[in-house]
């Protein structure tokens, strides 16, 4: 046992129990009216005891929060500012199209642009009061290739279909048959002419093999501007490929074992990645080393995602604990507690200020990231999670599973109901609503196919893919 991970780690850290000054009065006298001497080194050796005062918590409220590898997070773990703004956008004019013009208004401006803008989504002009200085981490200047992709972006989402209960998305799902065998006898790997072949539109073959992994991959991350790939794999190794000429570029070592994600900066050269060596670490495309390194999870990190505004990074991992890390210094700014399984999807809500993460507990649960609260837990699944995203508004998560189906969830209701006021905030209580059956807006099955992967396209499509599993 010595040599266990897992047994030092409970030996050196101390399980965190919150508990009220009633309640931890009543367990002191009792313990020493009862001689239970032992008892008590042993709670005093082995358990950090987080004190708060005011009401006990309600069991239910005692079960949502509780279940990981370390007990709660203290109090005080979340208690740090968090800037969770949206950076400001650039100013980029967008040019009218001849379409546009014919729905001008008297004015002269598109008429379609301006119901678009919505609390939930929308990057506003205005700099957000919660968003970090500009200039908090350097980003990558804006080519004039990413100015003109900014402004189709633009274009699109005056297209966006607006979201809601009573109008759901279209789901378009993607079976991969075979997945399990490997059958890549498709295409005919030896020809002269096979990149010319995958590239041209017309005589496209259907995929491309990028070799150089010694292992199987885990992680793929597209960069913002299509123009490279990341992938993680077993052997240690994150690698950035060329979608250019189809080759490697860099093999990142850091890792000394598996790596199961990896995921690009929204706004590109930075990069995250974690695994089974428990640590997350954060890469510029042009470093060989990582700059920084996220330690503190007791067990594999699972998944790893930026934040909108590419100052932080949240992990998510089998101690069952999701932690959110400040790109700026490494710290460890919020650890949230609840699931009662290693997390396996993670995602931000488009406005920066929510995160939903889902385990093999079959559970998606809320978090407020200002306040470090749990706000919500949608119940349903019975399954691992695998995906969660929410539409480019924020009016609606979907959720993947295991479990073969697709589920969303009405974002704006499970969040608008959210009560933070000083006393919740001050000792992390939240009555969860009960009825997160009312929050489920629909379900959807696939035969035999584990959603693995869900994406919104920028027109509020839902993708979804999985391999189908013989049973």
């Amino acid at each position: 046992m010595k040599g266990n991970e897992t047994m030092l780690d409970f030996r050196t850290s101390k399980f965190v129990l919150r508990i009220s000054r009633d309640s931890y009065q009543l367990l002191k006298r009792h313990l020493q009216e009862k001689q239970n001497n032992q008892i008590w080194n042993i709670v005093q050796e082995h358990l950090y005891i987080d004190i708060f005062d005011g009401m006990p918590r309600s069991k239910q409220q005692i079960d949502a929060m509780v279940g990981s590898l370390a007990g709660e997070a203290k109090r005080e773990a979340n208690k740090s500012k968090v800037f969770f703004g949206l950076l400001k956008e650039p100013e980029i004019e967008v040019p009218l199209d001849d379409e546009d013009e014919e729905g001008e208004n008297e004015e002269g401006k598109p008429k379609k642009k301006k119901p678009k803008k919505d609390s939930i989504g929308s990057k506003s002009k205005k700099q957000d009061p919660n968003a970090p200085p500009q200039n908090r981490i350097p980003l990558p200047e804006l080519k004039d290739s990413d100015k003109l992709d900014k402004i189709m972006n633009m274009k699109e989402t005056t297209k966006r279909v607006r979201l809601g209960p009573d109008c759901l998305p279209s789901i378009c799902f993607y079976t991969f048959l075979n997945a399990y065998q490997v059958d890549l006898s498709l295409i005919d790997k030896e020809s002269d002419d096979v990149l010319e072949r995958i590239m041209d539109e017309k005589t496209a073959s259907e995929l491309k093999i990028l070799y150089g992994h010694s292992g199987p991959v885990y992680g793929a991350s597209f960069s913002p501007d299509r123009n490279y790939l990341l992938s993680s794999s077993e052997d240690g190794t994150v690698r950035l490929w060329s979608l250019q000429t189809f080759t490697c570029l860099v093999g990142y070592k850091g890792h000394n074992y598996p790596v199961w994600d990896t995921q690009f900066s929204p706004y590109g050269y930075y990069f995250v990645s974690g695994g089974h060596d428990r640590v997350a670490r954060l890469w510029a495309t042009d470093h060989y080393q990582p700059l920084r390194i996220f330690a503190g999870h007791l067990a594999d990190v699972n998944c790893t995602r930026f934040h909108p505004n590419s100052n932080y990074v949240a992990t998510g991992s089998a101690d069952r604990t999701v932690r959110l890390w400040d790109v700026l210094n490494g710290n460890c700014v919020r650890i949230f507690t609840g699931h009662k399984g290693p997390i396996h999807s993670l995602t931000f809500s488009p406005n920066g200020r929510f995160l939903a993460t889902g385990a093999t507990d079959g559970r998606v649960l809320l978090w407020d990231i200002g306040h470090g609260l749990m706000v919500g837990e949608l119940k349903g699944h019975t399954d691992t999670v695998c995906s969660l995203r929410f539409s480019r508004d924020g009016e609606i998560l979907a959720s993947g599973s295991m479990d073969n189906t697709v589920r969303l969830w009405d974002a704006v209701k499970a969040f608008e109901d959210v009560e933070t006021d000083d006393f919740t905030t001050a000792t992390g209580h939240i009555n969860l609503p009960e009825n997160s059956q009312e929050l489920l807006l629909g379900t959807y099955m696939t035969k035999s196919t584990p959603v693995v992967h869900l994406h919104f396209t920028r027109r509020n499509l839902v993708l979804a893919a999985g391999a189908y599993s013989p049973q």
